[in-house]
C-alpha cells in the first residue's frame, strides 16, 4: 500500500512551525508496512488544497491530511476533501453532539462556529475525537482512502494510533513491518562510498540508500516484511555485506556520532587525551567534554595561537612533545588557516595539519581543509576524530 501525506497550513510554508507531524506519521506507517512515497505540504486555500488531494489520487492509496480541521473560516479540509471526491458536506448529529458534549465536559461556552466541525462530506466515515474537538473521518473515493486527522500533534498522534493504524493493518492484510538501519561512516565523500556499493543500491528489498551530510556519508539499509523478525534478517544480511566493502569506513550505527564513538572507546581504555587547536577553536574538546566520559577521558585541552607553520610534520612534533609533557596516552593537534572573512557558506578553502600521538607512534596528514567556516570546521572536526578512533582501535 502507497501512502503520501498532505500537511495543511499556511504556517507551516512561512516556517512559523516545523511539521513534526509528518515525521511522525512516517515512522508510524513504516511499522504497519506502508509505504509512504510522498509528503506535500500546502496552505490555507481551498483550491490548491483540492489539487493536492486530487494529485495524491493519482499516486497513493491512502492519504492522510494533517491540519484545517478547527472551526474557523481558513480551516478547509472539510470542504476541500468534499469537493475532491466529489461529495457534498452534511451534518453528523452524532459528531455534533460529541462536540457539545466535549465542551460542557470543559465548563465551556460553545461558539457557533464550532458546528461547522461537525460537518464531513457524504458517505464518509466518522472519527470521534475524545481529545478535542476536531472530529475526522474517512473517505473511501474510487478503491482509494483518504484520512483527514487534525493538526494539532496530541490530537493527531492519538487518533492515528487507536483509530488509523488499526484501520490501515486491516487493510494491508495483516502484520507487515518496514525497518531501517544506518550504518554511519565518516571522513569519506559520498561519491567514495558508493563507489564500493554501486550495485548493493540496486537492491529492491532490502533496499540500500546513501545520506551525505558535512564529513560523514550515512547507509540506510530497509527492509520491509511480514514479521519483525524476517526484516531484521534481511537487514543482517545485507549489512554484512555493506560491511565487508566498506570496513573500518563504518564507525557505528543509527543515531551514534564520531565523538561518542570515541569517547566511549578513550574510556574502555581508561585513555586520557591532550587536544591542541587552532581554527577549530576549542570545538573538538568541547564536544568530547560534553559526553558522559567527558570528564573521565580529557587530560589537557588548549586552544593553539599564532602557529605559523602549518604542515604534517609540525602537527606530529607540537602532538608528540604535548602528550609527553601532558601524561595523556594519546594527544591530537590540529592546526590550520584562520580566514576570519569565510562564512557558513564558503567553500573549504585553506589547508590543515592533524597528527596523533599514542606511545611508540604518530599518525600525521596533511588535509586539503581549512578555514573557520561552519561547514570547514564540520570537515576538519570528524576527520581528526576519525583519526583518533583509527588510532585508539588499534
Amino acid at each position: 500500500m502507497r501512502a503520501e501525506t498532505i500537511s495543511i497550513g499556511t504556517e507551516l510554508l512561512l516556517g512559523e512551525i516545523t511539521d513534526t507531524n509528518a515525521v511522525w506519521i512516517a515512522q508510524q506507517l513504516a511499522q504497519v508496512g506502508v509505504d509512504l512515497y510522498f509528503r506535500t505540504t500546502v496552505g490555507d486555500n481551498v483550491g490548491r488544497i483540492v489539487d493536492a488531494i486530487h494529485h495524491a489520487l493519482t499516486r497513493a492509496d491512502v492519504i492522510i491530511t494533517t491540519g484545517g480541521l478547527g472551526p474557523t473560516v481558513d480551516d478547509m479540509t472539510r470542504e476541500a476533501v468534499a469537493r475532491a471526491t466529489n461529495r457534498e458536506l452534511i451534518l453528523d448529529e452524532n459528531l455534533l453532539a460529541q462536540i457539545r458534549a466535549m465542551f460542557a465536559k470543559w465548563n465551556s461556552a460553545m461558539s457557533d462556529n464550532n458546528v461547522r466541525q461537525a460537518y464531513i462530506p457524504r458517505g464518509a466515515t466518522p472519527i470521534e475525537n475524545p481529545v478535542g474537538t476536531a472530529p475526522c473521518f474517512i473517505v473511501e473515493h474510487e478503491g482509494k482512502y483518504v484520512i483527514s486527522l487534525p493538526g494539532v500533534p496530541r490530537e493527531m498522534k492519538y487518533l492515528m494510533e487507536t483509530r488509523v493504524l488499526p484501520f490501515l493493518r486491516a487493510q494491508t492484510g495483516g502484520e507487515q513491518i518496514i525497518l531501517s538501519k544506518t550504518l554511519r561512516t565518516c571522513a569519506v565523500g559520498e561519491s567514495m562510498v558508493d563507489s564500493k556499493i554501486t550495485d548493493l543500491e540496486t537492491s529492491t528489498n532490502p533496499t540500500v540508500g546513501l545520506m551525505a551530510h558535512a564529513g560523514q556519508t550515512d547507509v540506510r539499509i530497509t527492509a520491509k516484511a511480514k514479521t519483525r523478525g524476517e526484516a531484521e534478517k534481511m537487514i543482517q544480511e545485507m549489512e554484512a555485506r555493506v560491511r565487508e566493502r566498506l570496513g573500518d569506513w563504518i564507525y557505528g550505527t543509527g543515531d551514534e556520532t564520531v565523538d561518542e564513538v570515541v569517547a566511549r572507546m578513550l574510556a574502555a581504555r581508561n585513555w586520557r587525551i591532550a587536544i591542541a587547536e587552532t581554527h577549530t577553536g576549542g570545538k573538538i574538546a568541547e564536544r568530547l567534554r560534553a559526553r558522559p566520559e567527558g570528564a573521565r577521558i580529557i587530560k589537557s585541552a588548549m586552544i593553539l595561537d599564532n602557529v605559523t607553520e602549518i604542515n604534517e610534520q609540525n602537527a606530529a612534533t607540537i602532538a608528540e612533545q604535548f602528550r609527553a609533557v601532558s601524561g595523556a596516552e594519546i594527544a591530537l593537534v590540529v592546526l590550520g588557516t584562520n580566514d576570519a572573512d569565510q562564512t557558513m557558506y564558503s567553500e573549504r578553502t585553506g589547508n590543515s595539519a592533524l597528527a596523533v600521538a599514542i606511545e611508540k607512534q604518530t599518525r600525521k596528514m596533511n588535509y586539503s581543509v581549512g578555514g573557520t567556516s561552519e561547514q570547514a570546521q564540520a570537515w576538519i572536526i570528524i576527520r581528526a576524530l576519525d583519526v583518533v578512533r583509527r588510532m585508539v582501535s588499534r
